[in-house]
């Protein structure tokens, strides 16, 4: 017996494959909406970790800040303590700065100089005096820089060429000078005699360690 199917099953297949079709895609649409919720979600609590870790590095960066200014703060107090306790040291150290003044000017007098006006201004002095000649003048100008730890810098002002009257008929031509030069404090000075006496004693230990060689004797004869 032959059977005939008389229904539209084309179209019922084509219907089923439709709604397939349309089920996956709603399906795929779900799961793709719920992956990128979940995404977003992830997102939106790494930002929020991420704003919660700045603001806990902001609120340590302040107290840093407020660290560093107390840091600051006692760092000028420490120098200003500093300062305050080198001008104490260097007041008691120039206690007798005059006095070292007026031996070393003294001492790094040449012959046939004379000082009439010596005046100090905090570290510089000012001496005015009268030499028998220019060379006597610069004698004195190198004796001030090189022969003592006590002054420094020595600057020839002026220098006027003039007569001096001994006698009634006695008049000789002299150089009236000016010189200012900078006082070292004592601090100072005593680490320049310091360094030179050390250089002295190396220079001394270094030419009493040279040995001189001895010639070679002749040989005797008998």
């Amino acid at each position: 017996m032959i059977l005939i199917n008389l229904l539209p099953h084309r179209e019922a297949a084509r219907k089923l494959r439709r709604d397939i079709f349309n089920v996956s895609l709603a399906v795929s649409a779900l799961v793709g909406g719920l992956m990128a919720g979940i995404i977003f979600l992830w997102f939106q609590a790494q930002i929020a970790d991420q704003q919660g870790k700045n603001q806990m590095l902001q609120s340590e960066i302040k107290r840093f800040d407020e660290q560093i200014k107390d840091i600051a703060g006692l760092e000028s107090e420490i120098a200003a303590l500093r300062a305050r306790q080198k001008a104490v040291e260097d007041l008691q150290a120039d206690r007798n700065l005059p006095v070292h003044l007026l031996t070393e000017v003294v001492k790094q007098l040449p012959d046939g100089v004379y000082i009439s006006s010596l005046k100090q201004e905090g570290q510089s002095v000012t001496l005015v005096g009268t030499a028998q000649s220019n060379e006597r003048v610069s004698e004195l100008l190198r004796n001030l820089g090189n022969n003592t730890p006590w002054f420094s810098k020595p600057e020839l002002v002026e220098i006027v060429a003039g007569l001096v009257t001994l006698a009634p008929r006695d008049q000789r031509r002299v150089a009236n000078f000016t010189i200012r030069v900078g006082l070292v404090r004592a601090s100072e000075a005593e680490k320049s005699k310091a360094a030179a006496s050390a250089a002295s004693a190396a220079a001394d230990t270094a030419s009493a360690a040279v040995v001189p060689v001895a010639a070679a004797s002749s040989p005797v004869k008998n």
